[in-house]
Order: C-alpha cells, then sequence, then structure tokens
C-alpha cells in the first residue's frame, strides 16, 4: 500500500508518500480500506515533534501520521466477526496513528458502520471534530434566547457549531478571517457575519447587534482575538474554550477579575474535560454520525489527494483551508 510517513520532525515537507507494507489486523481487529482520511490540527503538531504535556504522545519515528478514517472493511482479525467483511465504516484510531494510508486496522469494537447516505468525507470529518463539537455543545447548551459569537466559523468545528446554534434558535455572529470565509459563513445563514481579520472588527459586532450583548463566545482561537471577544460578551455571559492558534498567540487570557467584573463564566470543553467523560467518546461520537446522517448538521470540507499531505498541512498551519481538512487516497 501507500501511505504518508515522517521520519524526521519538523515542517509539512518532511511528509513523504512511500510504498509500505500492507498492516495486518490483530486479533479483535479489522483492517479497513481507506477512502478518506482526516487531517487534524494536532496533526500537525505532533509532526513538529512538540507536542510536549498534551494528552497525545509524540510518536516514534517512522510514523504514519492521522487518527480518523472511513472507508470499507476488506479484512477481519481472529476472533472479529465476519459480518463486518464489506461493510462501510468510520473509526477514531484513539492514541495510535496510522491514519494516512490506504489501508488501517482498528479494533472491531471501535468502528462504526456508516449509515446509508452518509458519505466518507462526512463520516471522518464527525467522528473526531464532529464529536468535539458534540462536546463544545453540552457544555455551551445554547437556546433561542443567545447571541452567540462563533470564532473561526468556516473551519472545522466552527460550521458546525454556526449550524447547531441557528437550530437551536440563537443569533449567530459568526467570525472568520476574509472575505471568502466570511462568505462562507453566510452562506451557513448566520445572523451575522464578520472579517476578523480586518481592523476595528468589534465595533463592527456591536454595530450588527445594536443594544444586544454577547452572551455566549466560542473561542477556538484565542490569543488577541479571543481576548477582544471575551470585552463582547455582555453581563452574566459565559465563554467556551475549545483551542487556540499559535498564530493568535497562545490561548485567551482570562483573570478572575475579567470574571467578576461582569459576573462571567468560563469552562474548558476540551482536554481532560471530554477524555474523561463518564461512559467514554463513543456516545459523542454516534450522535455527532447521526446528525450528520439525518442533514442536522452538514460538515464543510476541502479534500486534498494523499500524496499532497504536505499541502494540506502547509495550507492548516496558514489558516487557507475551510471546514475539515480531508485526505483521499
Amino acid at each position: 500500500m501507500y501511505a504518508i510517513r515522517l521520519h524526521a520532525f519538523g515542517p509539512a515537507e518532511n511528509l513523504r508518500y512511500e510504498e509500505v507494507e500492507d498492516p495486518v489486523p490483530a486479533a479483535g481487529q479489522v483492517r479497513i480500506a481507506v477512502r478518506a482520511a482526516g487531517v487534524h490540527l494536532v496533526d500537525t503538531v505532533l509532526r513538529a515533534g512538540d507536542y510536549g504535556g498534551g494528552p497525545i504522545p509524540v510518536p516514534e519515528l517512522p510514523t504514519v501520521p492521522g487518527r480518523e478514517v472511513a472507508g470499507v472493511v476488506d479484512a477481519v482479525g481472529e476472533g472479529a466477526d465476519p459480518g463486518w467483511l464489506g461493510k462501510r465504516v468510520v473509526t477514531h484510531l484513539g492514541m495510535a496513528p496510522g491514519g494516512y494510508a490506504e489501508l488501517a486496522v482498528r479494533d472491531a469494537a471501535a468502528i462504526h458502520e456508516l449509515p446509508d447516505g452518509l458519505g466518507f468525507e462526512a463520516a471522518v470529518a464527525m467522528i473526531g471534530t464532529g464529536r468535539t463539537t458534540m462536546g463544545i455543545l453540552d457544555v455551551a447548551a445554547l437556546t433561542a434566547d443567545d447571541v452567540a459569537l462563533v470564532t473561526a466559523a468556516a473551519g472545522g468545528i466552527g460550521n458546525l457549531l454556526v449550524q447547531a446554534a441557528l437550530a437551536a434558535g440563537a443569533t449567530v455572529v459568526g467570525l472568520a478571517g476574509g472575505p471568502a470565509k466570511v462568505e462562507r459563513v453566510r452562506a451557513l445563514g448566520a445572523t451575522h457575519a464578520v472579517d476578523y481579520t480586518g481592523p476595528g472588527w468589534p465595533r463592527a459586532v456591536r454595530e450588527a447587534l445594536g443594544d444586544r450583548p454577547v452572551t455566549v463566545a466560542l473561542d477556538g482561537v484565542g490569543g488577541a482575538p479571543g481576548r477582544d471577544v471575551l470585552e463582547l460578551l455582555g453581563i452574566g455571559g459565559r465563554v467556551i474554550l475549545f483551542g487556540w492558534a499559535d498564530a493568535a498567540g497562545g490561548p485567551t487570557e482570562i483573570t478572575t477579575r475579567d470574571l467578576y467584573e461582569r459576573g462571567l463564566t468560563a469552562s474548558v470543553a476540551v482536554g481532560p474535560r471530554v477524555l474523561n467523560r463518564p461512559g467514554g467518546l463513543r456516545g459523542l461520537e454516534e450522535r455527532a454520525l447521526a446528525a450528520a446522517a439525518t442533514g442536522a448538521l452538514v460538515p464543510l470540507t476541502q479534500t486534498f489527494a494523499l500524496k499532497d499531505a504536505a499541502a494540506a498541512h502547509a495550507a492548516l498551519e496558514s489558516r487557507a483551508t475551510t471546514g475539515k481538512v480531508v485526505l483521499t487516497p
């Protein structure tokens, strides 16, 4: 099979398209002929070799990156149900990499059969990014009374949050970087779409909302933009944090004084909170896939060929992508 391998930590161009041995499913495992592999921002950090202190260990080299795959089961290991053969499935590989490849193996207990009508690219967008979105929404508890502000609203998580907030009846402000992404957010149906890379964008948000304050901020960007988002929250508002972009300057800075002065609440929806969720992550995965299957959530995706994984990483790191980045063999 062909796969993307990393022999040395560093820039995106270190990812190489190579021929390697086919994996063999062990006892209780199935092998998946991959039709779509998800690319996550964490993959770019692990590729650089500097994910110190994170929940996912830096891999031993050489490695095949990637932890989200969808495809068709083409082999089963000893003890695995042969009924899986030929089934359309999706899975998150957990802590073990190996997704950027034509074939991948996974424990049969960790795979999901795809609902009818759900394509591979949408499924792979929902198995990781979608399940994270479900966890964020559980914390946010959006209602029709909310004015929700979503950062990186054209991104993999952001576009799903915009859709879910609208479905809850909330007024939605979607922030995106650049005119093209703003148009994508507007096409999603956001009440207001604002370019937060331009000067004076917080004023544009206030003018768009009139006398209505932001009640909930969903912040995955951090840095100076995240701080500006925090300042837009009204009395009693809540901020839900789910990451940051290194280019923005790190996590949003929040102090207890910020919370006290305006009665704000701040919650982190990812990391230990979701990894230690009672019952595990499978319930979130099932809900995410079901939402996509019914059309309640329609993930935006941007596709690259497997051999172009380096270009996909470079585009993701430069914030030039829209939606979930997916590799197809």
